[in-house]
């Protein structure tokens, strides 16, 4: 029996003083980074708001399967926020789409969430009306009529099925119910909201398909409205993608039990600790990132110059090449060759161990 099927359906409960110390934790560590971040420049917080967005719009679509290209997402972002990165990248309507949710989730924190402002996220995300080869119904709850709405995995013909979802007949109830308690006057703390809301959402799974991506921008709606900032530091998101397995399973058992969900609430809390720490880190990346391009101040980089920096401080896959410069800056070997040595020459890089054809580069730090 799931969860939705139980008498008392939706009550949930959970045990208050077990989540009273992960809870209070978390809301440390959110004003711990806010501090940090306010004590930062605007360029510097501009920044760190890029990355996580950036973070967030790609991990999402990744936990369900989906890679979009990191570059489009970012430049994406930046357009819509009015940031200038320099050499912006057209993007794929999925890409737009997703980034679009994103920034009308945290951007527009504050505004009320309606049927018709989630059917548009979720439309949003398939903007050809189609993922993959198959045909997605758009801008509307589902009417099941494929069969009934289920979660599964394994190969065909030995499927396993880890959740069903509410009848399609049920599903215009369930959400007018989940939006009265999401829009009123909260009764508990935000951000224990914001673990209620997505496992809540995931539960009637109301959609199509899109549901676990409209359930995390909803949770940083939630998130959001618990710092009453649309500025976001940290991606939740990124940390539950580090974590998928436990993730999913902590979400199968708990649609699997009764109403107590206190093991979903202390998970939920835990990996928002470890996602704002390591949003300190990423702060940490970024004042590493803006002191070395201050000590470049006035060099004469061109555009693939600066293009390639950015990739080796943000952390390059790999061995940098001539030839993978060539590849990347889609450019010819000697124009690759000539940008390499330019950058050799004013110590931005150093020559690997290597020799020949095979030889690589290095950032050499920070310059003094």
């Amino acid at each position: 029996m799931y969860i939705h099927q139980l008498e008392d359906w939706p009550q949930f409960r959970w045990d208050q003083e077990r989540v009273a110390n992960s809870l209070a934790a978390v809301r440390h560590e959110q004003g711990r980074l806010i501090g940090r971040m306010e004590a930062l420049g605007f360029p510097l917080r501009q920044e760190a708001v890029l990355q996580a967005l950036t973070e967030d719009a790609v991990k999402t679509s990744e936990i369900e399967g989906e890679k979009l290209d990191r570059g489009q997402v970012r430049s994406a972002l930046a357009r819509r926020m009015g940031i200038d990165i320099g050499g912006l990248r057209p993007a794929d309507r999925n890409v737009e789409g997703v980034v679009e949710m994103l920034l009308d989730a945290t951007v527009r924190y504050d505004q009320p969430v309606t049927a018709e402002r989630l059917w548009a996220w979720q439309a949003s995300l398939f903007p050809t009306g189609r993922s993959g080869l198959a045909s997605v119904g758009v801008g509307r709850w589902r009417d099941d009529a494929g069969g009934p709405m289920q979660v599964v995995s394994g190969p065909l013909g030995r499927e396993r099925v880890h959740y069903e979802a509410p009848g399609a007949a049920r599903v215009e109830g369930e959400m007018q119910q989940f939006l009265a308690w999401l829009n009123g006057a909260p009764a508990m703390d935000l951000v224990l909201r914001a673990a209620l809301a997505h496992l809540w959402f995931v539960t009637v799974h109301p959609f199509e398909d899109g549901n676990g991506r409209v359930a995390r921008a909803l949770a940083d709606l939630m998130l959001a409205r618990s710092e009453r900032s649309p500025q976001r530091f940290y991606s939740m998101s990124a940390q539950i993608r580090r974590e998928r397995e436990t993730y999913y399973s902590f979400l199968e058992r708990t649609q699997r039990g009764d109403l107590d969900v206190t093991a979903w609430m202390e998970w939920f809390l835990d990996c928002l600790g470890r996602a704002i720490a390591g949003a300190h880190e990423e702060v940490a990346a970024t004042l590493r990132k803006a002191s070395f391009w201050e000590s470049l101040a006035g060099a004469p980089l061109n555009e693939r110059q600066r293009l390639m920096v950015n990739r080796l401080l943000d952390g390059f896959a790999g061995k940098l090449t001539t030839s993978k410069w060539a590849l990347l800056m889609k450019c010819s070997q000697d124009t690759a060759h000539r940008d390499v040595q330019q950058l050799v020459g004013m110590g931005v890089l150093a020559r690997g161990p290597e020799g020949g054809r095979s030889t690589s580069y290095v950032l050499v730090g920070e310059r003094t």
